[in-house]
């Protein structure tokens, strides 16, 4: 392997994996629906009401089956947009108890002495916490074949309300509905991170990180930024 001897250029401007979050209903998927080139993968059959270049998935085999149809049509979108997050992990969950139950450790899982299923528990009530780790590499599992299906990928997510302290005081703050250690992971994976909320009427978009909003970019173009939300200035040419 060759050393540089000097500063490497950048290689990319915008995100490849971008999370944006909001109230219900503020009008996520619309955004999405605006977006040119990117396929919408509705998971939590929201799409009812837009145009878009959309497709609905009711489960992962129907979602492992639309990748495989996107790659052998030689990958035709520039993104794929995955409306929820939230519908997602609670997919991987079952995914992660059914791969759990194929495994030599839990090949007694939620089975009676002859091997026969007898519950339904999922893995996430392993003691010790166990089962979280399961669920993240089966969420993680499923993000990547998201990468593997366009060059950049879109992952929306709902909003989680928490009250944290500040100055001594309790505020009300502003972050994404995922679980645990899952959501670190999956915000350090990103590319940009933001918060979608409405203000005098206008639909807006932050970056700026803070005790109070989980969001932030490693795109220069975005990064601490607070504006009107325009496609246009997220995807700069």
């Amino acid at each position: 392997m060759e050393l540089p001897i000097g500063k490497v250029n950048i290689t990319r401007r915008n995100p490849k994996t971008l999370i944006l979050y909001g109230a219900p209903k503020i009008g996520k998927t619309t955004l999405l629906a605006e977006l040119e080139d990117t396929l919408l993968i509705d998971l939590e059959q929201g799409s009812d009401y837009v145009s878009a270049m959309k497709v609905k998935v009711h489960n992962l085999d129907e979602l492992r089956d639309l990748g495989k149809s996107i790659i052998a049509a030689k990958r035709p979108y520039k993104r794929v947009a995955v409306d929820t997050m939230t519908k997602l992990e609670e997919w991987a969950e079952d995914f992660a108890t059914s791969e759990y139950m194929k495994s030599p450790i839990g090949k007694s899982f939620n089975k009676d002495a002859s091997g026969n299923i007898i519950d339904n528990k999922s893995v996430l009530t392993l003691p010790n916490g166990a089962g979280y780790l399961h669920l993240r590499m089966a969420f993680k599992e499923w993000v990547e074949k998201f990468h593997k299906l366009s060059e950049e990928v879109i992952l929306i997510g709902h909003l989680k309300d928490k009250m944290i302290e500040k100055g001594g005081k309790e505020v009300n703050a502003k972050d994404l509905d995922l679980t645990g250690k899952l959501k670190s992971i999956v915000c350090s994976n990103a590319d940009a991170i933001g918060y979608i909320f409405r203000q005098n009427g206008k639909m807006m978009i932050t970056f700026e990180s803070s005790d109070e909003v989980t969001c932030g970019s490693r795109c220069e173009h975005l990064k601490g930024k607070t504006m009107e939300f325009d496609w246009k200035k997220i995807y700069i040419d």
